[in-house]
């Protein structure tokens, strides 16, 4: 057990140049303080003490502002960084040398039963804000950019950015149709246009019938 809080210790030194000394590390890091609640929590669940476990898990958001629930698989060497306002769901499993950071949410779509929240690789990087929804995998070495919203599986070695979120980088190499920031698809705009076209098509419809003419519909183009 010892050994494994060394480890969750030196883990910090490792991905925060901030960290000074062990003493602070272990009063401030409120990343740290979630882990190790979460790891009581999760013996909990596991005994099927669920409501314990759930107990534990609620004072360690109140004084964290990180939510992991009790029945999460996590790794060894796990890193959150900033966490304030992390959500980690019930089915959602974690490999090794992950690090996230604020704001980051591994949740479901919906009521679905089962396995629903996501199954993140081994060294991982989650950044800020980020939302990685359902029961989907994020291979090995991969990152996922500030603020995406990734809702389908990423192989192994990849950079995800966007929202949806979509592979821009594999194994090192530019994907060939990276996603273009300055030329968003915009739903709201195109609800919109086509709600214009049916419009018209109804005026012309009403106009024709007016007349006694049949509507051409070609003629709202």
């Amino acid at each position: 057990m010892f050994k494994r809080l060394r480890e969750d210790i030196a883990v910090v030194f490792d991905q925060d140049p901030a960290a000074r000394s062990t003493l602070e590390v272990i009063l401030t890091y409120s990343g740290l303080h979630a882990i190790w609640a979460h790891r009581i929590a999760h013996w909990f669940y596991k005994k099927k003490r669920y409501f314990i476990a759930r107990v534990i898990s609620q004072i360690s958001r109140f004084f964290t502002g990180i939510e992991i629930h009790p029945g999460a698989k996590i790794g060894r060497r796990f890193f959150i960084d900033h966490g304030m306002g992390v959500v980690i769901g019930e089915t959602c499993e974690i490999g090794d040398d992950v690090t996230i950071y604020q704001g980051v949410t591994l949740g479901g779509t919906g009521k679905e039963k089962g396995k629903r929240h996501p199954t993140i690789g081994n060294n991982v990087l989650i950044s800020s804000g980020a939302k990685v929804l359902g029961s989907i995998t994020i291979g090995d070495n991969s990152k996922v950019g500030a603020g995406s919203v990734v809702l389908e599986d990423v192989p192994p070695n990849s950079t995800v950015v966007g929202i949806p979120g979509r592979v821009v980088r594999q194994n090192g190499v530019r994907v060939r149709k990276p996603l273009d920031h300055s030329n968003l698809p915009d739903p709201v705009a195109e609800k919109l246009e086509r709600m214009e076209r049916e419009i018209a098509r109804l005026k012309g419809e009403i106009e024709a019938l007016k007349k006694g003419r049949v509507w051409d519909e070609s003629q709202s183009v």
